[in-house]
């Protein structure tokens, strides 16, 4: 399915993508990693500081970034996969990191550029991240899926194939322009050189008296 396709479907069937497919394992997840992000931010500005951002962005998150996993889980079955990736990683923090400013200027979070940097930077990852497990069935809600316990134990082994697809996916770029470089080349020109037993046979010839 291509991405347009995807991003129709969104505008049009709402309630069929977003809302039947709450990702409650990722307004779980997202809810926990950036309410310490946002308490870790904080904590020079002091404990009670630190412990209302901390609330704050748990509460925005666990009702919010259910529809975020729904929205990554759609792009996850959408073509060409670099494509779906440069859309969600760009829609996704414009459409989230929004309203989770006027949320924190609104309850004025004393660390707000750090806090949103770090959270802005993090969704990035995470939704790359996101779209590379849920295309290999991890971390997705609809029928089918696995339980949370068997997602969270193949985290490890997905981190550690999210990491190698950047390097693997430059090396077979280098390797198919230098197969594409090697076939354009010209081949060298080819003499036939005479053998050594043909030089001798025509230098025998050319000097044997006549009879």
């Amino acid at each position: 399915m291509r991405v347009t396709h995807i991003l129709r479907d969104l505008c049009t069937q709402p309630h069929e993508l977003l809302v039947k497919r709450w990702n409650w394992k990722a307004a779980l997840l997202s809810s926990i990693f950036r309410a310490l992000i946002f308490f870790t931010a904080n904590l020079a500005a002091g404990w009670r500081a630190a412990c209302g951002a901390l609330l704050a962005e748990f509460a925005y998150r666990s009702v919010t970034s259910g529809f975020y996993g729904a929205m990554t889980q759609a792009f996850r079955e959408a073509e060409p996969a670099w494509l779906a990736s440069t859309v969600a990683v760009v829609l996704l923090p414009l459409l989230s990191h929004s309203l989770e400013l006027g949320v924190h200027l609104l309850r004025g979070t004393p660390k707000l550029l750090t806090s949103f940097v770090s959270s802005v930077c993090f969704t990035c990852i995470s939704t790359m991240f996101n779209l590379y497990a849920m295309r290999r069935g991890a971390l997705v809600v609809c029928s089918g899926a696995g339980s949370l316990a068997s997602d969270l134990r193949r985290v490890p082994a997905l981190i550690a194939g999210f990491l190698a697809a950047g390097p693997l996916m430059i090396w077979r770029c280098i390797r198919r322009s230098l197969s594409v470089t090697q076939t354009a080349a010209p081949s060298p020109a080819r003499f036939n050189l005479p053998t050594d037993a043909n030089c001798y046979s025509s230098s025998s010839n050319a000097y044997s008296p006549k009879s």
